[in-house]
C-alpha cells in the first residue's frame, strides 16, 4: 500500500534521509515551510508507516566489521516448517545485514558483514549445523562502491514539451 506524499512530503523525506539530526527548524528552512506544518507532516508519515525508526548508521571498517560477503543460498528444502528454521536462524544472526528471497536459480542472497574471512567461516558453520542447505556461494566485496539507506523519494522530472 502506498501513501500519496505531495512535494513538500517528499522534501521532507530527502533532508530526513539525508541527516535525520538536523532540527526542525533547519529541515524546515531547507524545504522552504514553517516548522509546525513540517512537524505535522512527519508526525503523519510516522503514524502512516512511511518513516520508521530512527538510526544512526555505523562505519564497519571503523568497528572492525572489513569483510562484507555476499552470500548466495540454493536449497532443495521448500517446506514452510524449513523456511520458518531458516528464516529464524536468518533473523537472530547480527552478521546477516539484509536477506532477500530470490526468483530464478539462488533462493536467496544474504549480505553478511563480518571481521574476516575466518569470522565468516564461523557464520557459515553455523548456518550449515542450524540448516540443511544444498548450495552455498559466498562472494568477497573487495570494495563498497556505493551504499545509502536512501530511497528515492523526489519526483522525477519529466520533459513536458512535446516535440511536433
Amino acid at each position: 500500500m502506498s501513501v500519496r506524499l505531495d512535494d513538500l512530503d517528499r522534501k521532507i523525506l530527502a533532508e530526513l534521509q539525508d541527516d535525520a539530526s538536523r532540527t526542525l527548524d533547519e529541515i524546515a528552512r531547507r524545504v522552504g515551510s514553517s516548522k509546525t506544518p513540517v512537524w505535522n507532516r512527519i508526525r503523519k508519515m510516522r503514524d502512516a508507516g512511511v518513516i520508521g525508526a530512527t538510526t544512526v548508521i555505523l562505519d564497519p571498517d571503523a568497528l572492525g566489521l572489513e569483510a562484507c560477503f555476499f552470500v548466495l543460498i540454493r536449497t532443495s528444502e521448500h517446506e514452510a516448517e524449513w523456511q520458518r528454521k531458516f528464516l529464524a536462524t536468518l533473523r537472530a544472526r547480527p552478521e546477516v545485514l539484509e536477506a532477500h528471497r530470490l526468483a530464478g536459480e539462488i533462493d536467496y542472497i544474504l549480505k553478511v558483514q563480518v571481521a574476516n574471512a575466518k569470522a565468516y567461516d564461523e557464520f557459515y558453520q553455523a548456518l550449515i549445523s542450524e540448516v540443511r542447505i544444498f548450495n552455498v556461494t559466498a562472494l568477497l566485496s573487495m570494495e563498497r562502491i556505493k551504499q545509502t539507506t536512501a530511497l528515492p523519494v523526489l519526483p522525477v522530472q519529466t520533459d513536458t514539451s512535446k516535440d511536433e
